[in-house]
């Protein structure tokens, strides 16, 4: 029991943190909480400290929507506090989307598809030419793009007030990255995954190798969903410098030797 708390602590950790959010959300909006109003796009923290999605914000900025100065602040918060701890910490902690295609991709991996699955040319710089397309279109549609086909708004406005319609998205995102590509969906394609990869670009806390402690047992690059972030394994001590990383922890989890894999602040260690 001990050895599988270890194994899956960061996991255990980002579960509990994303079914938190998620039930705030739900308290607030069915019950009346006063603890998180709102939904990801846009919402409240004790009704004072507001809190808005920056991208979705951006959106709204390049349709030429007329943007309240509470929005704004709302952003600037949330942008400040992924820019800090590492910007697609989103990505691993509380988007809804996440316990999908980790599943997806847990199952990929323990079934072995990648061997009875042809190889998918694919790019992982799409999700920037999504999320560049994203601003172009709501400035000629007059609309926020993304925003009106984003499967996690979809999924998250789903889990409050009924899926509905919503387990199609679902799905089709959880069978499209068990079958066809690896980390498709957050990996390759979302564009909310890149704007918070350019945004925590510097952010503080990152994942630290010591390579005297690695016993190459490459456990960590089987479980990372951004592998392409690990290149130092077995090789060199240094820290994660691709803002790809969404210090989901799972290296952390799953390394052999203590230490060898550990959370440092930017510059320590290094």
């Amino acid at each position: 029991m001990n050895n599988f708390i270890k194994q899956t602590k960061y996991l255990i950790l980002r579960r509990i943190t994303q079914f938190a959010v998620i039930f705030l959300y739900f308290a607030g909006n069915i019950w009346g909480w006063q603890i998180l109003t709102g939904n990801l796009s846009s919402s409240q923290l004790l009704t004072i400290v507001p809190l808005s999605d920056p991208f979705a914000v951006m959106q709204m900025f390049f349709a030429g929507a007329a943007i309240s100065i509470d929005v704004i602040i709302g952003a600037l918060i949330v942008t400040s506090v992924y820019a800090i701890i590492g910007g697609r910490v989103f990505c691993s902690w509380v988007c809804p989307i996440n316990p999908i295609t980790d599943l997806a991709n847990y199952l990929r991996r323990k079934f072995e598809f990648n061997k009875i699955t042809k190889r998918q040319p694919s790019t992982r710089n799409i999700r920037f030419w999504v999320l560049g397309l994203s601003f172009v279109l709501s400035f000629f549609l007059l609309v926020p793009a993304f925003e009106f086909i984003s499967p996690i708004s979809m999924v998250h406005r789903g889990i409050i007030f009924g899926l509905g319609f919503t387990w199609a998205v679902v799905l089709v995102i959880f069978f499209f990255d068990m079958f066809v590509l690896k980390n498709g969906w957050c990996g390759h394609i979302c564009p909310l995954g890149a704007f918070y990869g350019i945004v925590g670009k510097f952010s503080l806390i990152r994942v630290f190798h010591d390579v005297e402690k690695c016993t190459e047992c490459m456990k960590c690059k089987e479980v990372c969903p951004e592998v392409q972030v690990l290149p130092m394994i077995a090789k060199n001590t240094g820290q994660v410098s691709d803002s790809a990383c969404t210090n989901c922890g799972r290296c952390l989890d799953v390394c052999e030797e203590e230490g060898a894999l550990s959370f440092s602040i930017l510059g320590k260690n290094s």
